[in-house]
């Protein structure tokens, strides 16, 4: 039963391309968020369906949790990606879920692979995580570095500063003319 479970969540997440999870997490409003047409096709529903799904649950996603885009924003992710803004395009400004938001919606969509996507994506979180610890890690010991040789710039410029007034001639005290 178990390994039957695993077997197919594992053919299941090889089709969903779960590698790709990450490209799809973005910054906006100094969060990190999925889009809910993004969420959608991963959950394999459509984006109408998910939303309807969130609005009849609105008291599980708090503004903490998920958002909705303003134009600007929009127009912005639009251009980024060169999406159609013509007909056939959506009517209403996209949603953005928070990783919180994201849990959230496994417990409005029950199913198998709302699960397993949302297993996934959780992962894809913890992953990025992970990397900006250690962009952040590498970034505070190369600011350490440049803290140091900064203080040894200082250092040798004194000493050539030193070298060169040795290598300068000594000055002879003038002669004074007269009485």
């Amino acid at each position: 039963m178990i390994e039957d479970l695993k077997q197919q969540s594992n053919a299941l997440l090889s089709r969903l391309r779960v590698e790709n999870i990450p490209q799809r997490i973005l910054t906006i409003r100094g969060h990190r968020v999925m889009l809910d047409a993004d969420l959608a096709e991963l959950y394999g529903v459509t984006t109408k369906r998910l939303n309807e799904a969130v609005r009849r649950n609105a008291a599980r996603f708090p503004k903490d949790f998920m958002f909705q885009l303003v134009v600007v924003e929009a127009e912005s992710l639009r251009s980024q990606f060169a999406t159609s803004n013509g007909r056939g395009g959506r009517r209403y400004l996209p949603y953005a879920f928070t990783e919180q938001g994201v849990a959230m919606l496994s417990s409005v969509l029950n199913s198998k692979r709302a699960i397993l996507v949302n297993v996934a994506i959780m992962r894809a979180f913890v992953r990025l995580r992970e990397t900006l610890g250690a962009h952040k890690e590498f970034a505070r010991a190369l600011e350490d570095l440049e803290r140091k040789y900064a203080a040894h710039d200082a250092q040798i410029k004194g000493i050539f500063d030193a070298l060169r007034a040795l290598m300068e001639p000594p000055k002879r005290p003038r002669r004074r003319i007269g009485f």
